[in-house]
Order: C-alpha cells, then sequence, then structure tokens
C-alpha cells in the first residue's frame, strides 16, 4: 500500500491498482506484445538495493525511493521488426504520464528491458 498527504488529506494506493495502470499502459504502446514475468532473484535483488519494492506483479517492479518519488521496471516482450529504442521511449513518455495523472506522484525513471521477441 502506496499513501501519501496532500491538500485535501490522505490518500492510500493499493499495490495492485498501480501495478493493473502501469500494465494498461504498457500493453496500449505500439509493438508491445505483452509483459514478461520477472524471476524471483530479480526482483529480491532490487528490492535489497533500492529499498521497498512492491509485489512482482508479472513484469512490474515498482519501488520507491526517499523523496516519494516512483521507480518503475518493465520486463517486456516486443513485436519483430518493431524499433526497439522509439518503443522504449514512447513506453517511457507514456507510462511517467499515466501514472502522474492517475495517481499523482511523480515518477523518476522508466527502467525498459526488452525480455523477448516475438514474431
Amino acid at each position: 500500500m502506496l499513501g501519501f498527504e496532500n491538500h485535501i488529506g490522505k490518500v492510500s494506493i493499493s499495490d495492485n491498482y498501480l501495478t493493473q495502470i502501469v500494465r494498461h499502459a504498457v500493453t496500449d504502446c505500439f509493438g508491445v506484445s505483452d509483459v514478461c514475468n520477472v524471476d524471483a532473484f530479480h526482483s529480491a535483488v532490487s528490492a535489497l538495493t533500492f529499498g521497498k519494492a512492491f509485489k512482482n506483479k508479472k513484469g512490474v517492479v515498482i519501488r520507491t525511493d526517499r523523496n516519494g518519488c516512483l521507480s518503475i521496471d518493465l520486463h517486456i516482450k516486443v513485436s519483430y521488426g518493431t524499433n526497439i529504442s522509439a518503443i522504449a521511449d514512447s513506453i517511457i513518455h507514456k507510462v511517467t504520464f499515466t501514472v502522474e495523472e492517475a495517481v499523482g506522484i511523480k515518477v523518476a525513471d522508466v527502467n525498459v528491458f526488452i525480455d523477448d521477441m516475438v514474431g
């Protein structure tokens, strides 16, 4: 559960809701086939290295930093023949915009990992 306080009052956001917002934004991007599963090792290492990490939900790892900003790791499958650089840029912009608009929490960075390519 992620919580913050603003001029209106306290707001709590479930990890599942935030993960679903990110997954929906990613899968709507052109060239993205799906979100990949992340192995348990990666999620354990990211939790130890970067502090609190939300539960791994099929390819989306979300962490908070000391300033309350979000850091998002995405593991995706892309379609063969698409420009990977363009896909990554599109995903970064869309996820950042979608999360900041829907939740109101600043996104510090979005890391995109291309794990598979499907034909």
